[in-house]
């Protein structure tokens, strides 16, 4: 059997709170957060445009996107199964 590449449970106690749930920015499904997967939008420009701009002149902003597990093995931020296998199994 394969392990997940997320975290199956949240173990809630006083001190850590309620977990929250946030929509995935790619189907919209509300999903708990502990089993999202985080991922980084944003423009990604040439090295010889900044060379040519300059640097001050640019201003480039992160947003950072949750991924349900369903829609992130879709778009290749997890890779399904890989986390599980083991090395060393016996054939």
């Amino acid at each position: 059997m394969t392990k997940a590449p997320y975290v199956r449970e949240y173990k809630q106690s006083k001190a850590r709170g309620k977990d929250y749930m946030v929509r995935c920015d790619g189907c919209g499904r509300k999903v708990p957060r502990f089993k999202t997967f985080v991922a980084y939008r944003g423009l990604k420009l040439d090295y010889d445009i900044i060379k040519m701009v300059g640097r001050k002149n640019i201003s480039v902003t992160r947003v950072k996107a949750y991924y349900c597990p369903k829609c992130a093995r879709n778009l290749g931020i997890v890779q399904p199964g890989k986390l599980g296998r083991r090395k060393d199994h016996w054939i």
